[in-house]
């Protein structure tokens, strides 16, 4: 089960989180990462947490003011890279840029989409994974394996209808370790959360909470 921690723009300590996804990585066969904002990717990494970035674009070297670039952000300490979460959202032909950017870069990627129909769309254009995450459970502390569970499996499908070598993630209200093992039932490969853990007290306390059912 992977573990995708996105520190968003949340005014938590990334080096603190990142320790505990570190630390907790090593107590449990779940795989951990941390996804910080771009001017911490490389403080974050520097702790031998896995770390990834929250987006990239679909650009090359050249005249792009303010952009993200796949190759700045892998040498910065990146190994992966979200791309078209809810709150940044791309155009299709521009998320099939963006995986192809990363994929340059050798960065990892996982696609997020809403609905099982944009996880059939986004599995088309070939990334490691895809991530359903209804965009009204974000941040509600409502997991949409409990919400509506029809959503997850609908969208494991949809995935394998199309390209059976995609992983599926879940996300939106992800907060315990039940949560987790609801979204493997369905099918799922692992979950994004992110307040669940940004916003805690004791972040370690947190991952240890999600992944002590695993």
């Amino acid at each position: 089960m992977f573990v995708l921690v996105n520190l968003k723009t949340y005014p938590c300590d990334p080096i603190e989180v990142a320790e505990a996804v570190r630390d907790v990585d090593e107590t449990t066969d779940a795989r951990l990462a941390v996804a910080p904002e771009a001017t911490h990717i490389e403080r974050v990494a520097e702790t031998g947490a896995e770390t990834w970035a929250q987006h990239v674009d679909p650009i090359e070297h050249g005249s792009n003011t303010g952009h993200a670039l796949a190759e700045s952000v892998a040498d910065a300490g990146a190994v992966g890279t979200l791309i078209n979460h809810s709150e940044r959202r791309l155009k299709l032909a521009d998320i099939d840029g963006a995986v192809r950017a990363a994929e340059r870069a050798d960065l990892e990627t996982v696609v997020c989409a809403n609905n099982p129909a944009q996880i059939g769309a986004a599995a088309a254009l070939g990334p490691d994974a895809v991530a359903v995450e209804p965009p009204e459970l974000i941040g509600t502390g409502t997991p949409v394996s409990q919400a509506d569970p029809d959503v997850v499996e609908d969208a494991v499908d949809a995935a394998a209808n199309v390209d059976d070598e995609v992983s599926v993630l879940c996300g939106a209200g992800i907060s315990t370790g039940d949560d987790v093992v609801a979204a493997g039932d369905l099918g799922a490969e692992g979950v994004l959360l992110a307040s669940g853990v940004a916003k805690a007290d004791d972040p370690k306390a947190a991952l240890e909470d999600l992944v002590e059912p695993l």
